[in-house]
């Protein structure tokens, strides 16, 4: 028999940066497209909720690091 399995093609949450199947909504965060589609939060534990707000949070702060990073001004480009 000729039975072969794929594995399924994965894209990159936009907001979360999870694997998620193209155009659905991410289940880790709730978002579609950048717009919040569905609140993961207030399904959750107040255990739960608090951990997925930490760590939402974190990412938000890395991300803003990155950025800050990369943009580059005249005095950044004049001491180098």
């Amino acid at each position: 028999m000729h039975l072969f399995l794929k594995a399924p093609v994965l894209s990159l949450c936009g907001k979360c940066s999870k694997e998620i199947l193209p155009h659905t909504t991410c289940l880790n965060c709730g978002y579609y497209k950048g717009r919040e589609v569905v609140d993961v939060l207030k399904k959750l534990d107040r255990k739960e909720k608090k951990k997925r707000e930490k760590e939402m949070k974190a990412k938000e702060k890395e991300e803003k690091g990155v950025e800050k990073e990369k943009s580059l001004t005249w005095e950044g480009l004049s001491k180098k």
